[in-house]
């Protein structure tokens, strides 16, 4: 049964730097500290890409990977692969709509952590409570933004994908995916309307399914 430590305010404060958390627990002998993150939730398209991190050292810089211009989100990820151990699963559309999206986020979250090649002592999870994770762990609220590990991930996580989408743009380029990366914006909706969906949508979100609707029906009445 996992165990969440919850550290007590007056020892981790939000605004004491993005590596409180990793020192709150590393004085209390939980170490090595894995962070976990997402990149990709919200869009309609390409894969979800989930990171674990543990970073070795402290690395000037990081932030949340949404907060970093594309330059900087890609010389840190540069920075970071070379001090910290990483796990991570590439989750395709497909099984997004299969399995739908929370729990296909919760299966990546376990299943990057596994694929860490040493085991954490503690892990930190942006968000929300993962359970069946193999150490004790805590949900930390827009934890990419106050703890290093996590911020680590969802910079990993981010470049992982964006590069994705940039190379899905290869063979899909009338939606436009090296530019907006999946997500939903004015040009990526005329696309849909006017090519309808590809194999990389995913069907299940209304933005997909609504122009999969009324392709059908215009096909319908001609």
């Amino acid at each position: 049964m996992t165990v969440a430590f919850r550290p007590r305010p007056s020892v981790v404060r939000r605004d004491s730097g993005l590596y409180a958390y990793e020192r709150a627990l590393a004085r209390r002998g939980l170490t090595p500290i894995a962070g976990v993150d997402e990149a990709g939730r919200g869009a309609c398209a390409g894969p979800l890409v989930v990171a674990a991190v543990i970073l070795r050292r402290e690395i000037p810089g990081l932030a949340d990977s949404k907060l970093l211009s594309p330059l900087v989100r890609e010389r840190l990820y540069e920075e970071i692969l070379p001090v910290a151990h990483v796990g991570m699963v590439i989750i395709p559309a497909g099984e997004i709509d299969a399995k739908g999206l929370h729990k296909s986020n919760v299966s990546g979250m376990r299943r990057a952590v596994a694929q860490l090649p040493c085991d954490p002592e503690y892990i930190l999870t942006d968000g929300f409570p993962v359970p069946g994770l193999p150490a004790p762990s805590l949900a930390v609220w827009k934890g990419d933004q106050v703890a290093a590990c996590v911020a680590a991930a969802s910079i990993v996580a981010k470049v992982t994908r964006d590069r994705l989408m940039v190379s899905m743009d290869e063979r899909f380029p009338q939606y436009g995916f090296a530019e907006h990366k999946g997500y939903v914006t004015p040009g990526h909706r005329l696309a849909l309307e006017t090519h309808g969906p590809c194999a990389e949508h995913r069907y299940s979100f209304v933005t997909v399914a609504r122009e999969m609707g009324e392709n059908e029906m215009g096909a319908g009445v001609a």
